[in-house]
């Protein structure tokens, strides 16, 4: 009786050995770090969740994202210069002529007259066909960007001619202000004859 109870008692300690060590091992393996290979797992986890939670940019903007150069430094716009020409309009009894250059008279920059508006030649030289020549300028200005004149106004003068210009000289200024071109400064350019050659007519002038 004596060796089984010495038995049974030392089986009970050996189970209480195996007890330890088994509690003993478990928590030596929790306190163990974890492999590396569940890092990279927890890695690429945490990554593809990121790119979920990302919005997914359109072609759209991917493209405009790769066009898109880098930022520079804002210029300071430049100042458009407005254009200026001169018109020189020549008026006579029998035609208007309006011949508009740049301000060093060299280049042409358009040119009209009242015979390429009116059929009839008695009325080339009325207001109304300066008037409508006058139109025809002022639109050819706006699209070459010319945007004042100065305007020199011209009758035949010399010996023979008249001093003063036709009819159509102040209708074309009128007609050319109301289209909204700017006008500087008008000037009558109508030559003077200073002496010179002596006009035809004889002593007692032209028999009528």
């Amino acid at each position: 009786m004596a060796e089984k109870k010495k038995e049974e008692e030392e089986k009970e300690v050996k189970k209480v050995a195996t007890k330890k060590e088994e509690a003993k091992t478990s928590k030596s393996e929790e306190e163990k770090p974890k492999p590396k290979k569940e890092k990279s797992e927890e890695k690429t986890q945490e990554e593809a969740k990121s790119k979920k939670e990302e919005p997914k940019k359109t072609e759209e903007e991917s493209s405009t994202d790769e066009e898109t150069p880098k930022k520079e430094e804002p210029k300071t716009p430049k100042k458009k210069k407005d254009l200026w020409g001169i018109l020189h309009i020549y008026a006579s009894k029998n035609n208007t002529i309006l011949h508009v250059t740049d301000p060093t008279g060299a280049e042409t920059i358009s040119l009209c007259s009242g015979g390429q508006v009116v059929k009839s030649q008695r009325e080339e030289s009325s207001p109304y066909a300066a008037m409508q020549a006058a139109i025809r300028v002022a639109d050819e200005l706006k699209d070459k960007g010319v945007m004042g004149l100065h305007i020199q106004v011209r009758g035949p003068g010399g010996h023979s001619g008249s001093k003063y210009p036709g009819k159509g000289a102040q209708a074309a200024i009128r007609a050319i202000s109301r289209t909204g071109v700017k006008i500087g400064r008008i000037t009558d350019v109508t030559p003077i004859p200073h002496g010179g050659c002596r006009p035809k007519g004889g002593k007692r002038g032209r028999r009528v």
